[in-house]
């Protein structure tokens, strides 16, 4: 029977005995036998190990779209999978049956890197997706399985609350074809209140994506009632993708259900996510989509040149798709994406 555990990578040894783990900007330091904040990484004498590897607590072939990736591939199939724990402490939460579960993973089988592509291939699903939980905590296994995806021809993506050290981010992103990023909110107030970690390290891996790195990325904003939906502050994140990012990222605002730790609201209004939509529209973003509602125009690409309907969805099905060659056809705007 393989191993549970696994021998881990960003971190030292401290002079006490403990050990420094700086895959994530929390920094654990952490004595014998202690498990960092994500839980599935942990101090054996007096090494770190990591003991989410080859152990996949959720696994399904889903829509690329579902990620949410609206520019990158689009209808095809993605093989996702994830492990337990989490770097974050969102007490909304929309998977934390796993993320903030060590039950699971005590639970979880073994699947080998070269099991987990071999069934990609299986499913004939082009592209692998390390999702669900969030991936940077178990980033070891996500890199061996990204470069046997990459050896087989396939593409990988990883779907990231962005919390990770630059020291780690090359590493792990040098080996990712794809990413979407939830940026939760734009307040530190917010990050430190109800996710229990900080907003700029995210910013700053969004900064890293788009400077020092080929990736295709997308950006997600899960819209809370009451709590990160201000006109205000949708303005500002708006003007900060423009900013820093470009006018040609992908923004996916989604609603938010009432689940774990925040079941004291409701659902996010769709009038919420018109809104927001319609002010990033207005700031110059020229993609901005709307996700957990049934929408027609939320869903749908259009030129920023010509206004032209180029890609028609509904959820997560494809039901026109126009761009050739990564080109509207009527008036010739490249249109940002990965489309071969």
């Amino acid at each position: 029977m393989p191993t549970a555990t696994h021998p881990a990578r960003w971190w030292k040894p401290m002079p006490d005995g403990r050990v420094h783990c700086y895959l994530c900007p929390r920094n654990c330091h952490l004595g014998e036998g202690q498990h960092g904040f994500c839980y599935i990484r942990q101090n054996v004498g007096g090494e770190l190990i990591q003991n989410g590897y080859g152990r996949p607590a959720a696994l399904a072939v889903d829509p690329i779209e579902k990620k949410p990736l609206f520019h990158f591939h689009p209808g095809s199939t993605i093989l996702s999978l994830g492990t337990a724990g989490c770097n974050l402490g969102c007490q909304f939460c929309q998977n934390f049956d796993i993320s903030r579960a060590s039950q699971v993973q005590g639970s979880a089988h073994h699947m080998s890197a070269e099991e987990v592509v071999a069934l990609a291939i299986e499913q004939g699903a082009p592209s692998i997706a390390f999702t669900y939980n969030e991936p940077t905590i178990w980033a070891e296994y996500a890199v061996d399985i990204a470069r046997l995806a990459h050896a087989r021809g396939l593409r990988t993506v990883m779907v990231t609350n962005g919390y990770i050290t630059r020291e780690a981010f090359f590493d792990v992103y040098e080996h990712m074809d794809a990413a979407n990023v939830d940026l939760k909110g734009f307040r530190e107030e917010f990050y430190g209140r109800l996710t229990l970690s900080h907003l700029e390290p995210v910013l700053d891996t969004l900064r890293w994506l788009r400077r020092e790195t080929n990736v295709w990325f997308e950006v997600t904003n899960l819209l809370i009632p009451g709590a990160n939906d201000s006109a205000a502050e949708t303005r500002e994140l708006c003007d900060w993708i423009m900013g820093e990012l470009g006018d040609d990222v992908p923004l996916h605002f989604t609603a938010f259900h009432p689940d774990y730790k925040m079941q004291d609201r409701g659902p996010t209004p769709p009038e919420t996510l018109h809104r927001a939509r319609q002010t990033a529209m207005e700031r110059g973003l020229k993609y901005v989509y709307e996700g957990n509602i049934n929408t027609r125009e939320g869903g749908t690409t259009r030129c920023p040149q010509c206004n032209r309907t180029l890609i028609q969805r509904s959820w997560h099905r494809i039901e026109k798709m126009a761009i050739v060659g990564g080109r509207c056809p009527h008036c010739g705007a490249e249109i940002a994406g990965r489309w071969d």
